[in-house]
């Protein structure tokens, strides 16, 4: 269920008398002389009537609190209080003050002095922190520490006693056991409760913690009314102790220290209140044995409860720490998982790359190859065959031949000028940048058509172009020249003797033009058709071309990002279909 968290800075709110006085070590002797006046003070209401012995000494867990939190230099205050306390004790027993009693006050003051400083020397020696119930480990030094000092309280005093005829020989255990474990209980109760209360926390209030504190007094009063009530109450109360422990238990289990010691705290006064007015499951026979018994089972109460808390609490803080571990070993394994799948996409990145420009190196290389050579021959040749007839002509006389002749110079030059032509739309296909503009393909058409109309000597081409545009287009206009330029000197060059013709469809829309250059001419044949592309690549020594024409035809398609692909059929003729985007976005 929600909740409504408090922060509450409890630190001194419930005892602000400590908080005021924390800066002056003299208010801070004059204050625990008070608190462990006023202590001893209530530790007298819980002596038994008939041996007016104590059951628990509270000034004995107060003197180690009070040290704890005000250090050292408040020892003095002990003392004082010590001395007042013990003088009221006599009084309260009816020893008349003599020489002996108040040796036996000075012997009992130093004792309790003594107790609570080398209580308070181990606890800042081996558990270094304020509060010692946050840890098992710590809960067990503290009992440890508790059991060796207060024999040096119970011990000084009861040698004081005997020392000073106040206390017989044989009497001395009894009176230094019922002493210590007086002291004993003190400091397992009163000490834990003060530190708890005095320390900062946080006070948690919501419906769950409600209805659980609802639920546990309530089963508490289901007890008392059943052990006042019931047939069976004689068995209920000799029960008690054991009813009690699990909701004690419970108290350390779900809530805070400052819950569970004032639990303890309770339960322990009530069995004291019970026990010294006869009542209850720890009124026994004898005022010692129901004494001893009670304060056992206060003991074992105490540090069995306090170790719960501990144990619960450390695996509160482990699960906490392992939760805040694990997000952040989860967060690292993102973080990392992330930077690895950057790092491998990086690397499929530069690999992709590698292996584009590996590509392209391989073609430019072949291609460099084929240039070198093809170039060598194809411009060497026209040269040749000029230089060769050159040298025939000076020898003839015969206008005719001479006729002839130049007519065979003026083929090589021509030819020697189409293939530099082929080189420089090659290597401007590759350097230039892409264009953008208008393109009338009417107009562009019909000025290849006139450019190359002297190519088709004796062959009177029939020509039917189809065009459809409902979108302007924009593209390169001297690439789209080059492109119909080869492919439509090609259709001329190798077209059939008779009725040649050449149909062109262009349909253009928003996103492309789509061109099909179709003609009757002699065709391809199927086992050239993969090569077409490649250059320097001649499908037929027949008027013979540089080689380099549809190669540039498909470098300048792919300079434009389009699409080009030749279907053709031998004899019959072959059909050229183009895609070209529009550049109007």
């Amino acid at each position: 269920m929600s909740g409504w968290p408090i922060n509450t800075d409890m630190n001194a709110s419930t005892l602000k008398i400590l908080a005021r006085v924390k800066n002056s070590d003299d208010l801070k002797i004059v204050a625990v002389s008070i608190f462990y006046f006023l202590s001893a003070q209530f530790g007298l209401l819980l002596s038994f009537s008939e041996s007016k012995i104590i059951a628990l000494w509270p000034p004995a867990g107060l003197a180690l609190a009070l040290l704890i939190l005000f250090k050292h230099k408040t020892w003095p205050a002990i003392t004082i209080g010590s001395l007042i306390a013990f003088a009221m004790v006599f009084l309260f027993q009816g020893t008349a003050f003599s020489f002996s009693v108040v040796m036996a006050l000075v012997i009992t003051s130093i004792g309790n002095t003594c107790e609570a400083l080398f209580g308070y020397y181990l606890i800042s020696r081996f558990i270094r922190v304020r509060n010692p119930f946050y840890k098992t480990g710590h809960v067990f030094i503290f009992l440890f520490v508790t059991l060796c000092m207060c024999i040096i309280g119970s011990g000084i005093g009861s040698l004081g006693m005997w020392a000073n005829n106040l206390l017989e020989l044989e009497d001395f255990t009894s009176y230094f056991s019922s002493w210590w474990l007086s002291n004993v209980i003190s400091v397992l109760i009163i000490t834990p409760f003060i530190i708890s209360w005095t320390a900062p926390f946080k006070l948690e209030i919501s419906w769950s913690r409600t209805l659980e504190a609802v639920i546990f007094i309530g089963m508490l009063t289901v007890i008392l009314l059943t052990m006042e009530y019931s047939d069976f109450s004689e068995t209920i109360e000799k029960s008690l102790p054991f009813l009690v422990m699990p909701f004690l238990l419970w108290l350390a289990f779900r809530f805070n220290l400052q819950t569970t010691m004032s639990g303890i705290l309770i339960v322990s006064f009530i069995a004291i209140y019970f026990t010294i007015n006869k009542l209850g499951p720890f009124s026994l026979t004898t005022e010692y044995d129901s004494r001893s018994i009670l304060q056992i089972f206060t003991g074992v109460v105490s540090i069995s409860t306090l170790i719960l808390y501990a144990t619960v609490r450390e695996r509160a803080v482990a699960q906490e720490e392992i939760k805040v571990f694990n997000e952040k070993l989860e967060q690292k394994v993102r973080e990392r998982t992330e930077e690895l799948h950057e790092e491998i996409r990086m690397r499929k990145k530069s690999e992709e790359t590698i292996k584009i420009s590996n590509s392209k190196l391989r073609k430019a290389n072949i291609e460099l190859d084929n240039f070198v050579y093809s170039v060598s021959h194809d411009l060497r040749a026209p040269i040749a065959s000029v230089l060769g007839i050159v040298n025939l002509a000076t020898k003839e006389n015969d206008t005719e031949m001479m006729q002839k002749y130049l007519s065979m110079i003026a083929d090589s030059a021509e030819r020697q000028d189409n293939f530099i032509q082929d080189i420089l739309d090659l290597s401007r296909n590759s350097r230039l940048d892409v264009g953008r503009d208008q393109i009338n393909f009417d107009n562009l058409i019909t000025e290849i058509f006139d450019q190359l109309k002297y190519s088709a000597v004796d062959k009177n081409v029939i020509k039917e172009i189809n065009i459809s545009q409902t979108h302007s287009f924009i593209s390169d206009k001297k690439r789209i020249k080059v492109i119909f330029n080869n492919i439509i000197s090609n259709s001329i060059r190798y077209s059939r003797e008779d009725n040649p013709m050449i149909k062109i469809d262009v349909e253009i829309d928003e996103a492309t033009a789509k061109i099909q250059v179709h003609d009757n001419g002699q065709g391809i044949p199927k086992r050239h058709i993969k090569k077409i592309f490649d250059m320097f690549y001649r499908a037929t020594d027949d008027n013979a071309g540089s080689g380099l024409g549809l190669y540039i035809v498909r470098e300048t398609i792919d300079k434009l990002r389009g699409n080009v692909n030749i279907s053709s059929l031998e004899n019959e003729g072959t059909t050229v279909n183009l895609e070209i985007p529009n550049l109007t976005g």
